[in-house]
């Protein structure tokens, strides 16, 4: 499922608060400077940290290659 433009533009890593890829082919919000991947339920992004995961070198190399991968947080203050 697609999440909406205006979102993708609204949302960052709760953490550090920068931008996010958008990998919608695995379905995942991923923040490559922390190698954490936040999972995307029924379109709606679960933005939790004691719920994200954590990439391994492989996983990091897929999600960064995925020609579906699309950045967020544009309108970040």
């Amino acid at each position: 499922m697609s999440l909406d433009p205006l979102l993708l533009e609204l949302l960052v890593d709760p953490v550090d608060h920068e931008e996010l890829l958008y990998v919608e082919a695995a379905g995942v919000l991923y923040n490559p400077r922390r190698r954490q991947v936040y999972a995307v339920n029924e379109g709606i992004p679960v933005l939790l940290p004691d719920e994200a995961t954590s990439a391994d070198d492989a996983e990091h190399a897929r999600l960064l290659g995925d020609p579906s991968a699309v950045r967020t947080g544009a309108r970040r203050a």
